[in-house]
């Protein structure tokens, strides 16, 4: 049986699963789902077409399902779908999707979002994604399963963050951001491979290994086209490079493009220009 505080407000199609709890002054107000064992906390408010899954926390403050912060769509068919174990805490505001995109907002399982933190419409947030505190994701941008994403970062509109990929605090993502790497930066840079995560994740020092030689050979090349060509060619059996390889070329193909390790680049350009005397 839910517990639901007597100070709280219950408008309209409300679904509440068992052990659901509701604190103190929380509004729900709309077509409402609540899985089993899920605790909102007070003064918390969902809007709309909100559901979410089972033994999440969300915290005090929390808005879930307003409309888009858009000037062209009230998402008046949006909707917020939260996957199970997933934690918001204080503060964090999620809205729905827009009419003229796919009307849904999604977070996935086990997501842990930090205070304050914003996912704006139409993301796709996927399973085990952290965003530290304050960090912001703008409309219609998807984050792969297992990212990090540093506090007070803030991603640009349709960009995309790869699944075990690492955003640094204070980060300014205005391109898309390949998997298994690190970035950094005001106009981010990549930062080398992930490893932490990796090793993390249990992912086996083999396939480590070869994702550093990926990675060197795709920004050490000519261009990414060519860096893309001759991976494919060594290591495209390889499922982590299969997804590596392909992520890269949609973003190619969308114009967005990836992050750029300036490091390996000024290597390149010393290693192609001629000796002294020569």
């Amino acid at each position: 049986m839910a517990k639901i505080h007597p100070t709280a407000i219950l408008e309209g199609n409300i679904e509440l699963d068992e052990d659901v709890e509701i604190g103190a002054f929380s509004i729900l107000q709309g077509n409402i789902k609540i899985g089993k064992g899920t605790k909102i906390g007070n003064r918390v408010s969902l809007f709309h077409n909100v559901e979410i899954g089972k033994n999440c926390e969300i915290h005090d403050g929390c808005v879930i399902g307003d409309a888009p912060q858009h000037l062209r769509d009230s998402g008046k068919n949006g909707k917020v779908v939260i996957g199970n174990n997933t934690i918001l805490r204080e503060y964090v505001t999620v809205n729905r999707g827009t009419d003229f995109d796919k009307n849904l907002t999604y977070i996935g399982n086990n997501v842990f979002l930090m205070a304050y933190s914003h996912v704006a419409h139409d993301c796709e947030v996927g399973d085990f994604v952290i965003m530290a505190n304050a960090a912001t994701l703008g409309g219609h941008v998807k984050v792969e399963h297992h990212a990090f994403i540093g506090g007070l970062a803030a991603v640009q509109q349709w960009c995309r963050i790869g699944a075990y990929a690492m955003v640094g605090g204070l980060s300014g993502v205005n391109k898309d951001v390949p998997p298994y790497i690190k970035v950094a930066g005001h106009h981010i840079e990549a930062k080398g491979l992930n490893t932490i995560a990796l090793k993390r994740n249990n992912f086996s020092k083999e396939d480590i290994e070869l994702l550093k030689k990926v990675y060197k050979k795709l920004y050490l090349a000519d261009t990414l086209l060519e860096g893309l060509k001759e991976i494919e060619k060594l290591y495209g059996d390889n499922i982590y490079v299969k997804h590596f390889v392909e992520f890269i070329k949609q973003s190619l193909k969308s114009g967005r493009g990836i992050a750029v390790d300036k490091t390996l680049r000024k290597l390149k350009q010393r290693l192609k220009k001629p000796a002294n005397g020569s």
